[in-house]
């Protein structure tokens, strides 16, 4: 039997390192780094919000995933600062849960978005012209919602069978909170907890799956098509490839920390592993977006060089 000799501690300690030693520096990256992904993501969603030409699904579900990106860097980006620039590097138990359930349903709305994604550009490139009576707006913004919804809902009951959990620790391994670092705290058996989360696993294992049947049959489609069809559908697609590939190898260097915690590895790098998914997907995605899809840089410039927005709403 467990020894339970408290409910919950009410502050947590993060596993900053040598990275105390230099924290001032740090945080002026973090700050930087937070300004940027700030400004990036909020010029690519409100080109998409501001024009009628963009309010298409492809640029609609952009637009979400750039909000996603806010929505995870936010729960991450300032307690990460407010840590490098105090003296103790802390969260409380109530702050580290809210963490907790915002990284990991950022972490599942990004994968599912991107699923929905590759499907838009199934439909687009090999049902062109059953594409506009299938993905309508209307569609487009069930799906978005309904995506939302069923993240928060499959996480919610994670979240709630963590806060059960009395912890007798009080050191979280990383320098921001998930459910694996909290559940390891805890003073009793935590077979439910881990059951739920293999549950969790297979059902968004499934989604780069369905990603990379959808990217075959466009391969199939491509291969048959003219030279210019192909090269349109492979500018169309090369966005979200990268970002996918990107948000991909992030995830597993996360999953390879969580199952192997190898500890032999310098603490700088093992870091930097576990920060890959939270970081680079919410500064790429924008810049790849914003860059490589021209009717967006297009808006953007226009919106920079003070264009008027009015003339161009009413095209």
């Amino acid at each position: 039997m467990w020894n339970v000799t408290s409910t919950h501690p009410s502050l947590l300690t993060l596993n900053f390192g040598p990275m105390t030693e230099v924290k001032y520096v740090y945080g002026v990256i973090t700050l930087l780094g937070f300004l940027i992904i700030v400004l990036c993501n909020c010029a690519v969603i409100s080109s998409v919000v501001l024009h009628r030409s963009l309010q298409e699904p492809m640029y609609v579900f952009i637009s979400v995933l750039c909000l996603n990106g806010l929505y995870g860097s936010s729960a991450f980006f300032p307690n990460l600062f407010v840590n490098l620039i105090s003296q103790t590097q802390t969260i409380s138990y109530a702050g580290c849960l809210t963490q907790v359930f915002c990284i990991h349903t950022y972490m599942g709305i990004e994968m599912l978005i991107l699923t929905i994604m590759a499907y838009d550009r199934y439909l687009c490139i090999c049902c062109p012209l059953r594409y506009t009576t299938i993905m309508s707006l209307t569609m487009v913004l069930k799906l978005v919602v309904s995506a939302w919804i069923f993240i928060i809902c499959i996480f919610l009951a994670q979240f709630m069978l963590t806060i059960k959990l009395p912890l007798c620790g009080s050191f979280i391994l990383k320098i921001y909170c998930d459910n694996w670092s909290v559940v390891r705290l805890a003073c009793v058996d935590t077979t439910v907890n881990n059951i739920y989360g293999l549950f969790i696993t297979f059902v968004l294992v499934p989604l780069p799956v369905l990603i990379l049947i959808s990217y075959i049959e466009i391969l199939r489609v491509c291969v048959r098509a003219s030279k210019d069809f192909q090269a349109k559908s492979l500018q169309t697609c090369t966005p979200h490839l990268v970002t996918i590939i990107n948000f991909v190898i992030d995830v597993l260097f996360e999953i390879l920390l969580h199952r192997f915690n190898p500890t032999n590895l310098p603490y700088e790098l093992r870091t930097v592993m576990s920060l890959q998914f939270l970081v680079v997907p919410p500064i790429l995605n924008p810049l790849i977006y914003g860059l490589k899809t021209k009717e967006i840089r297009v808006k953007i410039m226009k919106f920079l060089k003070g264009s008027d927005y009015k003339r161009d709403n009413d095209l």
